[in-house]
């Protein structure tokens, strides 16, 4: 698992889930990754066209240019897949990761042989149009709603071996991120409850439950690490479940009004516990759920609706 921020314990006194930052054991993961990218591209020969027609010895570069306004993210990554090609590649980034550039602008130049300049070509602006819009969309999000204390987070709802590339993304938009996965935290879900209905056990029992788990199970520093979410859909869950002490709890598919009843309840009786909406959320709906009071926002909208940020590779 990647270094990682240090728990993210300002929203509440209680557990938070970890952030991504751009680190060596990111860059290590994205090396492993890279091998495959340029497999799929290049198989196991090479690519013929540049081959058959541009000569060995040509050197060449190129700047990488966003044609669109966005927000960029992936620079160090596409720095490896560079290098991955041909260590005789040299990416330089002229911007940092974050940063938001008006259409035309020039994020990086790549430089070295031609023919391994045109390899790595699309897998590099595969890599960077994904993440630059996750990135974008996650912004926007950020910007709606900027007037409150509400925060945005990321999902799981991520392309499978890319998540810490999509996360990473989400943090480069301003955004948060969520558990990193099934290993770093307890959310009880709705299919978690229906399984534990059938003993007879309600959201609240299962709340205890997983608190004497962890305590049970991993020593203190851990246990009290470990984040307890609970999913509810339904006001009349949540007074109960306040009282079992979760850290957060997570408000599915709710309507704003519903939201503010929820909110009102935890001021009174739970002021220490996170709400989280979840469901239905993107730029038209954000604004209004922030202004219910609820603490965050969780949306898989960036990761699986948002549009690529058109990048491309330029001659000087």
């Amino acid at each position: 698992m990647p270094d990682q921020e240090p728990l993210d314990r300002d929203v509440t006194a209680g557990p938070g889930y970890r952030q991504l930052r751009w680190d060596d054991h990111l860059a290590r993961h994205v090396a492993g990754l890279a091998i495959g990218w340029l497999a799929e591209d290049l198989g196991h020969e090479c690519d013929w066209t540049s081959v058959g027609l541009v000569e060995a010895a040509a050197r060449s570069e190129l700047a990488i240019v966003s044609r669109r306004e966005g927000v960029i993210a992936g620079l160090p990554a596409a720095a490896i897949v560079a290098a991955a090609t041909d260590a005789a590649l040299v990416l330089e980034p002229r911007i940092a990761d974050g940063a938001f550039v008006a259409a035309g602008e020039t994020l990086a130049t790549l430089a070295g042989p031609t023919r391994s300049v045109l390899a790595a070509e699309r897998t590099l602006l595969n890599l960077l149009g994904r993440l630059s819009g996750i990135a974008t969309a996650t912004r926007r999000l950020v910007d709606a709603v900027a007037e409150t204390p509400c925060r945005v987070y990321d999902t799981r709802k991520t392309v499978p071996g890319w998540r810490l590339l999509d996360k990473y993304a989400t943090r480069a938009g301003g955004g948060w991120n969520h558990r990193l996965g099934l290993y770093d935290a307890i959310l009880i879900k709705d299919n978690h409850l229906a399984a534990l209905a059938a003993a007879g056990i309600d959201p609240a029992a299962a709340v205890r439950r997983a608190r004497a788990f962890l305590g049970q199970t991993f020593p203190p520093s851990r246990a009290e690490a470990m984040v307890v979410e609970i999913e509810i859909d339904s006001i009349a869950q949540l007074q109960p479940v306040l009282a079992a002490s979760p850290d957060i709890v997570l408000l599915d598919n709710m309507e704003p009004r519903e939201l503010a009843a929820c909110v009102a309840l935890r001021d009174q009786f739970a002021p220490g516990v996170v709400l989280e909406a979840s469901g239905g959320i993107h730029p038209e709906t954000v604004t209004a759920i922030a202004h219910t009071g609820v603490n965050r926002v969780s949306t898989g909208w960036p990761t699986h609706h948002a549009p690529w940020l058109d990048i491309a590779l330029d001659w000087a």
